[in-house]
């Protein structure tokens, strides 16, 4: 096994989705339970992030990436009842921002 393929098993072992977008909001990896909670499933990977989402919901994520681009690691984007999603991201190994993923986890009660 490869650490591509490691990788990927660790992440689709999740049961919440995780979703990573670059920094031109393509999305270029989705786990299974991604897969499964979004509509058009694996046929996102390679989409931009940015058609699935309303104007507003567009404006916001511009702008969390632009914090995280100067700096911001995580962000609280919803929590509701059902769940509370992150936007968190991702840098190489010089600490760079090379995209971000939406995570998951159920609401404080």
């Amino acid at each position: 096994m490869n650490d591509h393929e490691l990788h990927a098993a660790i992440l689709d072992s999740m049961k919440n989705p995780v979703l990573f977008a670059d920094t031109e909001h393509v999305i270029r990896y989705m786990n299974k339970a991604a897969i499964a909670h979004y509509d058009d499933g694996e046929a996102l990977i390679g989409r931009s992030l940015l058609v699935c989402h309303n104007e507003q919901s567009q404006k916001l994520i511009h702008e969390i990436s632009a914090a995280m681009r100067d700096g911001e690691e995580e962000r609280l984007i919803t929590d509701n009842e059902k769940h509370r999603i992150y936007m968190r991201a991702v840098r190489d190994g010089r600490g760079e921002l090379i995209g971000y993923y939406e995570r998951y986890e159920p609401p404080v009660k």
